[in-house]
């Protein structure tokens, strides 16, 4: 049981490390990753980002789901790329958004988990 949480603690730092570095070669905008693990079960960490434009966040969101896929044989689920003013991506213990500036804006997910 301790091999397997030890295991899988590598995977999920492995992981993340490979969703910030994916998002960073795509010019993703002020990047944030918050560590929730003492807030919430549901996730890890959130990562919170920006894109310039709708098409911007789609390439985002496509690609790392892609490289997931192909990395760590993990099937991501991925929301909102049809409105693609926020796309949330549910990597198991990784919640990533992309957001439109003005919705991240809104939004205010830093302000609700970053305390």
């Amino acid at each position: 049981m301790v091999v397997k949480k030890i295991l899988k603690k590598n995977s999920d730092k492995k992981m993340l490390e490979f969703v910030k570095q994916s998002l960073l070669d795509d010019k993703v905008i002020n990047l944030k990753i918050i560590d929730i693990r003492k807030k919430s079960a549901f996730a890890d960490f959130i990562i919170i980002g920006s894109g310039t434009s709708n098409r911007h966040i789609v390439t985002m969101a496509k690609r790392v789901k892609e490289e997931l896929k192909k990395n760590f044989d993990f099937n991501a689920s991925v929301e909102g790329i049809e409105q693609s003013s926020w796309v949330l991506i549910d990597a198991s213990s990784i919640v990533v958004n992309i957001f439109r500036p003005e919705a991240r804006e809104f939004y205010n997910l830093e302000k609700m988990w970053d305390n």
